[in-house]
């Protein structure tokens, strides 16, 4: 039997964020996926948490300064709770005892117009 595909007027309306992060160590997409459900967890909880419909859609490294590593990603939330997880990602301020800055850069209802953003 073959399963069904939802029609759009029931599928959840997902937000792509665009995000920058610096960290003082380098990380693996893994570590991000840690780092935001962490963050998630410790500001809301972990019932709305399980509201957000996050994922870590794309990692991207980039070119590293002097002093610390740069990465950009598109991280998928559900739309009516991007300013929840927005702020849970601003107060993420450590990571295995290094400092890491997470700054949303982009906001966009597809993964290919937050592209733009990086």
């Amino acid at each position: 039997m073959k399963l069904k595909v939802l029609p759009p007027t029931l599928r959840k309306n997902n937000r792509y964020l665009t995000v920058d992060i610096k960290i003082d160590c380098p990380i693996s997409k893994d570590d991000l996926v840690t780092i935001v459900w962490d963050a998630c967890v410790r500001f809301q909880g972990e019932t709305n948490t399980a509201n957000f419909n996050l994922w870590v859609m794309k990692f991207y490294e980039m070119e590293k300064p002097d002093d610390y590593y740069c990465y950009k990603a598109i991280i998928r939330c559900q739309r009516d709770f991007v300013s929840d997880v927005r702020s849970s990602l601003a107060l993420a301020n450590k990571f295995n005892n290094s400092r890491i800055a997470i700054t949303t850069i982009g906001l966009s209802g597809t993964i290919k117009a937050s592209q733009k953003y990086i």
